[in-house]
């Protein structure tokens, strides 16, 4: 199938490639998501509330991962990623069933151990698709299914539970068993897609594993704009885990709390708008001009998050619009981590790496950065207003990104003008 892929036009490959990616993606979100559709109600545990401990466990072992991803990942051989990917998700499995089975509160350390290898699925399935001439388009592709498929798990996480009498502890491992037999299909489709042609290396550079030595010699040479990336990264997390985490909590403090359907319908619209944008950027040929060009749509968004936040208190927006478009502002500039920013910066750059590396040392700050939000969160007395908490991140946030993006833009200008790379097609 391989060779029959490298001989198809580039539309039906970039079909091809999507759909592959973005099955086996959505197939691992019915192994993560679905458990933060139930409410789990009760009595507290560990001194907090029993669904922030389940969500700070499988963010804590998610988190973990990404760490443990930032070598692994970067280092696997493109040989092995089909099958680490389903080793992962069936691990997965198994601690969701034992999390069924576990009394409450123990039964939380399986939700450590889902997301344990989870965290670096991600970077496997967005192995088999950097460094082409299409990558924009294929990633975009690959990121709507996290937008989406978390509010369709969800949808059929409220589905289970309202209408099937599932009991919330079940939900979950059922949710991933209805999701399984595709995932193996996905994953087999993936696993045909041929590496990089010469016309994608000589666009976008070579993506090499990296040792040791690798990382800390790229990280070296360009530490403060990493660093500043990897901050409005973090920020971004944090605020796209808070919407997703605590959807049905927001929904409701927005008088809205209506039928399962609603999370599915709400991020089918923003996935629409956030495809169409990050996906455009494969259109832009100079690979410099599409990074900086990213960072100012990022910052663009920014600005619109906080105009939307202001708007849905003065009664001007109604809770479905806000939720659709507070949500395509988070997460347009967050897939664009994932579509262009990384994606180009290496192919100006031209230096021995690989998106993974990149990925992971975003993700593991972005979700770290997450758990201790969720901690100090729960050091507040009395009751939780989640909308109110939702907008004082989204301001607070989005507003430091504002001033980070303006200072990582400054420093890549001037780095990449002084210590510009030989001229190759798309570099300009």
């Amino acid at each position: 199938m391989r060779s029959w892929l490298s001989n198809r036009s580039r539309g039906t490959f970039a079909a091809y490639c999507i759909v592959a990616a973005f099955g086996t993606y959505f197939c691992m979100y019915a192994f993560r998501k679905p458990f933060t559709a139930g409410t789990f109600e009760g009595a507290p545990a560990f001194g907090l509330a029993w669904k922030t401990v389940l969500i700070t466990a499988q963010v804590a072992g998610y988190t973990l991962s990404k760490f443990v991803g930032i070598r692994v990942v970067s280092a696997m051989s493109p040989a092995k990623r089909a099958l680490a990917i389903v080793g992962l998700i069936a691990v997965a499995a198994v601690a969701l069933a034992l999390f069924a089975i576990t009394p409450r509160p123990w039964n939380a350390a399986f939700l450590f151990v889902n997301g344990l290898p989870l965290g670096m699925v991600f970077g496997l399935v967005m192995g088999f698709l950097e460094g082409r001439r299409q990558t924009e388009a294929l990633t975009a592709g690959l990121c709507a299914s996290f937008i989406l498929s978390s509010g369709v798990v969800k949808s059929v996480g409220r589905d289970l539970i309202v209408h099937r009498g599932v009991e919330e502890a079940w939900m979950p491992v059922l949710t991933g068993a209805l999701f399984f037999v595709p995932l193996i299909l996905f994953v087999f489709l993936l696993a045909q897609i041929p590496p990089p042609d010469e016309g994608d290396l000589e666009h976008r550079s070579a993506r090499n594993p990296m040792t040791t030595i690798d990382r800390r010699e790229f990280f070296r040479r360009h530490a403060p704009g990493l660093i500043g990336l990897v901050a409005v990264y973090l920020f971004l997390t944090i605020v796209r885990s808070v919407r997703d985490d605590f959807a049905v909590e927001i929904w409701r403090d927005l008088g809205t709390t209506g039928k399962p359907s609603i999370f599915a319908s709400t991020e089918l619209m923003v996935t629409i708008v956030v495809l169409a944008i990050s996906g455009a950027a494969f259109l832009i040929q100079s690979n410099r001009r599409a990074f900086f060009g990213s960072l100012a749509t990022m910052w663009i968004c920014f600005v619109a998050t906080i105009a939307l936040v202001l708007l849905r208190r003065s009664g001007a927006l109604g809770p479905f619009a806000f939720m659709v478009l507070s949500g395509a502002a988070v997460y347009v500039p967050y897939v664009s981590f994932h579509t262009t920013v990384f994606e180009r910066l290496l192919a100006v750059l031209r230096e021995r790496a690989n998106i993974g590396y990149l990925m992971y040392l975003a993700d593991a700050f972005g979700y770290l950065g997450y758990v201790i939000v969720m901690v100090l969160r729960n050091s507040w007395s009395g009751s939780v207003d989640f909308l109110r908490w939702f907008e004082l991140v989204l301001i607070a946030l989005t507003a430091a990104s504002l001033a980070v993006t303006l200072l990582v833009a400054r420093y890549f200008s001037g780095q990449l003008r002084t210590n510009a790379p030989p001229l190759r097609v798309g570099a300009e």
